[in-house]
């Protein structure tokens, strides 16, 4: 049975501001241009970045949004349960993993610019993923949700957003 010290040991995790552990495993050489803010500046970015992500139970991936579509991989342990709220305004739930009587898959895509959070599903002691970003993943991208700006823009879901906001 593995263990969570297990993958944090075997795979270097270290903290992600976030929540939970991870280690980037790619980084393509590949340099491509992108529109980097919402004022129009040109950036660059790498063209695809990969990592590993370990949520254990009771810990949470914090609502955060970045600029590139990012795919997740299930590899082990229990379901992992993405919150996304969509361009609608409405939250769905995607659960990610290998229990696929109970709805999950194997893979998912967030879109670019949608807030989303994730956590282990009930019962799930933790979940190791994998996150593919492209264009690849740089922290110039990412923001982390302030808990009430968030609520001020989808009150309906007020009482999960306080849950999975740091």
């Amino acid at each position: 049975m593995i263990t969570v010290q297990q993958l944090i040991d075997r795979y270097s995790l270290q903290p992600h501001p976030e929540g939970g552990w991870y280690a980037e495993t790619y980084r393509s050489d590949l340099r491509i241009p992108v529109v980097s803010s919402e004022h129009g500046s040109n950036a660059e970015r790498n063209c695809s970045t990969a990592i590993y992500f370990l949520l254990e139970s009771g810990n949470f991936s914090a609502f955060h949004r970045i600029r590139s579509d990012e795919c997740w991989h299930f590899y082990a342990g229990g379901p992992l349960d993405i919150y996304e709220f969509t361009e609608s305004g409405q939250l769905i739930i995607t659960p990610l993993g290998a229990d696929l009587k109970n709805g999950s898959i194997f893979q998912y895509v967030v879109k670019a610019g949608r807030w989303f959070a994730s956590r282990p599903a009930n019962g799930t002691e933790f979940s190791f993923v994998g996150c593919t970003v492209s264009p690849g993943f740089d922290f110039a991208d990412f923001e982390l949700a302030d808990s009430a700006k968030l609520t001020a823009r989808y009150p309906q879901y007020s009482s999960v957003i306080h849950e999975l906001t740091r």
